[in-house]
């Protein structure tokens, strides 16, 4: 994939390419960040696809909103559709303020889908899924210099959301042939609150 695939933009989705998503029913949604934890390593940027478009926001050390992203992460009738969703809405909503809603995971879906397997990472799930194998070798590597990523970098960082749309029909289908969809929507609709139990660091609060 040449650079030339997607754009790259800094620090909010500008006017002409938020209307342009607004007119999608899901946007796949992925983030780089300087580390696992949200209260610690600060957001550095979020990839958006939709059929059509491929987006890189680079967001600023510091930045605390994007009112454009915000608008279309926070729109109900649009599905966001994320590979461990409750790690990149944990970094959106202590980072931007940004409340995602409604939310698709594909890493939920796939271990209620795909239970014949423990491997459910994203290069796993496409392999299977897409037939396409994922480089995952710019994975571990420094995004907080946003202006001066590299292409391999920001390669890695619009495939991982490329696929994702696809992947989600995919599980869909899985999903309802083993009567667990609605379980799976269940899931999804618990997230914000798993996320802001998260954030206030709370653990194994539904343990005895």
């Amino acid at each position: 994939m040449e650079l030339e695939d997607f754009q790259v933009c800094d620090r909010d989705l500008p006017d002409n390419l938020l209307s342009e998503y607004l007119q999608a029913s899901a946007v796949a949604v992925d983030t780089e960040t300087m580390g696992l934890l949200p209260l610690r390593d600060r957001l550095c940027l979020v990839q958006l696809y939709c059929p059509g478009f491929i987006t890189v926001i680079r967001i600023a050390k510091g930045q605390l909103e994007a009112p454009n992203l915000k608008q279309l992460m926070e729109a109900t009738s649009i599905t966001k559709v994320f590979h461990f969703a409750r790690f990149d809405v944990a970094q959106l909503r202590y980072n931007l303020g940004i409340k995602v809603n409604p939310i698709f995971c594909t890493k939920i879906a796939s271990k209620l889908a795909r239970t014949y397997t423990q491997r459910h990472g994203l290069k796993d799930l496409i392999q299977e899924l897409e037939q396409i194998e994922l480089d995952k070798s710019a994975q571990s590597s420094d995004w907080g210099n946003a202006a001066n990523l590299s292409n391999e970098q920001l390669r890695y960082a619009a495939n991982d959301v490329r696929y994702l749309l696809s992947a989600k029909e995919k599980l869909t289908t899985m999903l309802k042939r083993e009567e667990r969809y609605e379980l799976a929507q269940e899931c999804f609709q618990a997230l914000p609150t798993i996320v802001q139990l998260d954030l206030l660091q709370f653990k194994d609060l539904f343990e005895h």
